[in-house]
């Protein structure tokens, strides 16, 4: 058991693991559910509209919106009878932001491979059944995709989501995709359905695709990278027309890209001192192409799976202690 709690705490808590441990626990989960659903600065809800979209009971969600509107979470606006995201979580967001030195890099490696590709290319994090975007980048000539830094996508129909669970211990994988169909039985069956021919795919190629999946217009191809700040799996993801970029021009033409980028992040992030908000690193050159196009480029080869550690290797070998694969 002791070994089970601490795989998920490095990959990321359940919300059944959250709220099994008392009312208190509980309440801290529901509370964060609540500022999930103010998705922008600018976003203004009622109780009636978090209660909605939250799934709670609107009686619950009074309650926390009053506690955390006098924790400065979240501000009341008598004219409009509803709240927006308030000072103290703004300010939360802000020390985050400090020293953008990684992020601007992370930034410029995704805008190479966007100069290339007219799709738009993405750095996300997990957030529950979601992703966010961290950064993005998009090609002049874009179409279709227009998600930008902040921007939450699901888990369950994307490259990214389906990149992610993929890369996660099967254990963990598994757990994750059994508490949404308790959460979201919905949307977990497209992931249930895909989830070991993702592995299998990431295991024997180092990436995933998506086509069609969350869109019928676009389809994705996605790396997952092993992060040390937060001790689990990011993924850099690009989106891009289906009529232009079937299936099999994915995987020749994007996922070699994709792969490179990989390994070019994951560079970044390893070299990284504490938190990636705050990290001072020199940019480099992304590696050159192989002249033997067939030849697979794996991000496992060059991936750290610890922070501080220098020794390559695969960046999905099961690790006892962590459920890493």
């Amino acid at each position: 058991m002791g070994r089970r709690s601490e795989r998920l705490s490095k990959q990321g808590m359940l919300a059944s693991d959250l709220a099994g441990d008392g009312d208190v626990i509980q309440v801290v989960s529901r509370a964060f559910d609540v500022l999930r659903c103010f998705e922008g600065h600018e976003a203004r809800l009622g109780n009636l509209e978090i209660s909605s979209r939250c799934g709670l009971p609107r009686s619950t969600v009074s309650r926390l919106t009053h506690t955390l509107t006098r924790m400065g979470q979240l501000v009341y606006l008598p004219r409009d009878q509803k709240y927006r995201i308030g000072p103290s979580a703004v300010a939360m967001s802000t020390s985050m932001m400090k020293g953008l030195q990684l992020r601007n890099l992370i930034r410029l490696r995704l805008q190479d491979v966007a100069d290339q590709l007219p799709g738009t290319v993405g750095f996300v994090i997990p957030d529950r059944y979601h992703l966010v975007y961290l950064e993005f980048a998009r090609a002049a000539n874009a179409l279709g995709l227009h998600e930008g830094t902040g921007s939450r996508i699901s888990m369950t129909s994307t490259a990214a989501g389906f990149a992610y669970t993929a890369a996660l211990d099967t254990e963990v994988g598994d757990a994750l995709i059994a508490e949404m169909e308790r959460e979201i039985p919905e949307s977990a069956g497209l992931l249930k359905a895909r989830i070991e021919d993702n592995r299998r795919h990431l295991r024997e190629h180092g990436y995933v695709v998506g086509c069609g999946t969350w869109s019928p217009h676009i389809n994705g191809c996605a790396v997952p990278i092993w992060s040390p700040q937060y001790q689990t799996f990011v993924v850099a993801t690009i989106g891009l027309l289906s009529a232009m970029f079937d299936e099999e021009r994915l995987h020749r033409e994007v996922a070699p890209q994709m792969l490179e980028l990989g390994v070019a992040l994951g560079g970044l992030l390893e070299g990284a001192e504490g938190d990636i908000f705050a990290s001072r690193i020199e940019r480099k050159p992304l590696p050159a192409r192989p002249h033997n196009n067939n030849k697979v480029i794996k991000t496992e080869d060059t991936n750290e799976l610890e922070a501080g550690a220098r020794r390559a290797r695969s960046a999905r070998s099961v690790r006892a202690r962590d459920g890493r694969r």
